[in-house]
């Protein structure tokens, strides 16, 4: 892992507990975003007309609801490109499964919690919250985002199955907490060197009592090489909703890895079997058609890890009206941090000519570019295209919808845009 993506924090204070509340009555199905078009308004609700404030406190209520009964709330990229570090307002959430009292952005209570590590291990070891607040900490700025993200792009060439993400169900944020292998140096752990994958489990339960409760592999070297558990976010302590007090953060991991209300991690020989790690989160390793059914397994798929390269247009929007003339064009780009991003380009004739943005690169390599250009572009309807390619080589593929799959995931296609100039 690049040094520079860690800073080092001081003056750590273990998060205060968690005020017991009563949260407002969940929005009515009619708010799911349905004339919630991309980035602007109408939002999802008008203020006093309930939304995502309701569903979770502290949240602003106007981001895009897709869904009450685990919570998953979109962030429209008006309010994205506002912020270099993504508010816990306004931060999009994701939930698979819940732990009681967690709808809130206040502060997790830590008092009592606690981690275990176990599995190919000499012995279990537990610790506690406090005693992370009291390790060596390190601090990370980081893309999350939902391995969902633009799986409604997928739907547009073939119906994806789950919530409809348009592109904001991602952000930028900033965890602390104590790396992996700190803590393991720390309890003075031997790990088995037959042990390729660290497995994590959430003190959540299963939202069906006939389901598998929710846990996820990694790889090891991986773990040990960047993972933190996190109990900051934004220099705060981790809300509740975000997985606080204690979230297993990888950076330039897809979000469903980076487990929230962190319970147990599981040093283990091989991947492991639930059903979330083998039958979903997962894309084909080999391209498939548009609306073919797919059955997914461990030997003909891969897990949502490492997340692609990708840029995302925050001016224009889509379906922007704006005076002809110069046009200014911005966004991000991010991937997993393996390599840096070297360029971002730009088409107005449909991918036939580029043009290079101005590219500024973040200090940590799991953040996100921020790029720019200006356009000088004739009135009437206008589509722009944006690419990003990283030093490996990796790019976009002009037509996203070749990776399509049935659930949805890894959307990373040319981002494209239509506005109109007057």
């Amino acid at each position: 892992m690049a040094d520079h993506a860690i800073e080092w924090l001081t003056g750590k204070r273990e998060a205060e507990p968690l005020e017991r509340r009563t949260l407002l009555k969940r929005a009515a199905a009619g708010l799911v975003a349905a004339a919630m078009l991309d980035g602007r308004g109408p939002l999802a609700a008008e203020p006093g007309e309930g939304g995502a404030g309701e569903i979770v406190a502290g949240k602003d209520r106007r981001l895009v609801v897709h869904n009450t009964k685990t919570v998953e709330l979109e962030t429209p990229l008006a309010w994205l490109r506002k912020h270099d570090l993504t508010p816990k307002t306004v931060l999009f959430v994701r939930n698979n499964q819940e732990l009681p009292d967690t709808r809130t952005t206040e502060p997790a209570g830590s008092a009592g919690w606690t981690v275990q590590l176990a599995g190919l291990a000499a012995s279990p070891r537990t610790f506690s919250a406090a005693d992370l607040a009291r390790m060596e900490q390190v601090e990370v700025e980081m893309v999350l985002q939902c391995s969902g993200n633009g799986r409604a792009l997928f739907s547009r060439s073939a119906p994806a199955k789950g919530s409809q993400w348009q592109h904001g169900a991602m952000g930028n944020v900033r965890f602390g907490g104590v790396r992996l292998q700190t803590i393991v140096d720390a309890l003075g752990l031997n790990v088995d060197p037959e042990a390729r994958f660290l497995t994590a489990e959430g003190k959540d339960g299963a939202s069906d009592p006939q389901g598998a409760d929710f846990e996820h592999s990694i790889p090891l070297p991986d773990a040990l090489g960047r993972s933190l558990l996190a109990i900051t976010m934004n220099g705060e302590a981790l809300p509740a909703v975000h997985g606080g007090p204690v979230r297993l953060v990888t950076p330039g991991y897809y979000g469903t890895m980076n487990i929230k209300w962190l319970h147990r991690l599981r040093f283990e020989a091989r991947e492991t079997h639930n059903h979330h790690q083998v039958r979903r989160y997962r894309t084909p390793l080999v391209p498939i058609a548009p609306g073919s059914p797919f059955e997914y397994g461990l030997a003909n798929s891969e897990p949502n890890w490492r997340m692609p390269i990708k840029s995302v247009v925050f001016a224009p929007l889509e379906g922007e009206r704006l005076a002809a003339g110069a046009v200014d064009v911005r966004g991000v780009a991010f991937n997993d941090g393996a390599a840096r991003i070297v360029s971002v380009e730009v088409s107005t004739d449909g991918a036939g000519t580029w043009r290079r943005t101005e590219l500024k690169a973040p200090a940590s390599p799991y953040a996100w570019y921020h790029w720019r250009t200006t356009l000088t572009l004739p009135r009437g309807k206008q589509r722009l295209l944006a690419r990003a390619i990283d030093a490996q080589g990796r790019g976009q593929p002009l037509d996203g919808a070749i990776g399509w799959n049935p659930a949805g995931y890894g959307w990373h296609g040319v981002h494209s845009v239509d506005f109109e100039l007057t």
